[in-house]
């Protein structure tokens, strides 16, 4: 596939792994700080936040890992993406 991708492509995706880095980060803290409300309340947003980015993302460029909604009955959209090598 040497599709060119648009790059808003780039720029939604880029929003979702910084979402989600800050989950990785936060669920490590929680590990070692369960009771810190703040952090639990901070967790539940942002991943509220990565959720509605990942819907929004794949509305427009398909599914983003297994699992996802195949949004069209015409055909197998997992296929038609970029492979991770070429993003």
């Amino acid at each position: 596939m040497n599709k060119t991708l648009p790059q808003e492509y780039y720029k939604q995706l880029e929003e979702i792994q910084v979402a989600d880095f800050v989950l990785i980060e936060l669920t490590l803290y929680l590990d070692t700080h369960p009771t810190d409300t703040q952090a639990i309340e901070q967790y539940n947003q942002f991943a509220h936040y990565s959720k509605q980015l990942k819907e929004k993302f794949e509305s427009a460029f398909g599914p983003l890992q297994q699992g996802s909604l195949n949004r069209t009955p015409e055909f197998w959209a997992w296929k038609s993406g970029p492979w991770p090598w070429q993003v």
